[in-house]
């Protein structure tokens, strides 16, 4: 009896049906193009927030690519109202004063020296606006300034 009884406790090993190729799962793929698909937008919005639109930026023929960012940089967009006469200062959607401004970016050279200002000045601001902003530059330690221009024929922005 016990090898009758061996028999029975010992159970059947069946092999595996030979199954057809493996089918591809797409679902997961999906999910990942849609999680990549939301990091860049969100990248990519963060630079379209920071241009304004309203900025009537001046013409210039030679004007030459920006080289790429090795750190961060700030973009600082002066507007020129003809209706007051008036000037104002833009960066991330504020209205900061030149002390404030001072304040951001000698914060951001301690962190970074690489660090760069874009200013994208209205063509018709006045030369003591861009003047003040780049004695706030330069009293924060910020050694990279570049403007921003559009070349006429392109009509796309330099800078």
């Amino acid at each position: 009896m016990s090898e009758e009884a061996h028999r029975r406790g010992k159970k059947k090993v069946r092999k595996a049906d030979p199954e057809a190729d493996p089918e591809f799962q797409i679902a997961p793929m999906i999910d990942i193009l849609l999680v990549l698909l939301v990091f860049f937008m969100s990248i990519t919005s963060t630079e379209v927030l920071q241009s304004n639109t309203d900025v009537d930026l001046p013409v210039a023929k030679e004007a030459k690519e920006p080289k790429p960012i090795k750190g961060g940089q700030m973009i600082v967009n002066i507007l020129f109202s003809p209706i007051n006469n008036a000037t104002t200062f833009e960066v991330n959607e504020k209205n900061p004063s030149m002390n404030e401004i001072a304040a951001m970016l000698s914060n951001e050279v301690n962190r970074n020296p690489q660090y760069r200002v874009l200013v994208r000045a209205d063509k018709q601001v006045k030369y003591e606006a861009i003047r003040s902003l780049l004695e706030a530059v330069g009293r924060a330690g910020v050694g990279n300034v570049t403007f921003s221009v559009v070349d006429k024929d392109a009509g796309k922005p330099q800078g």
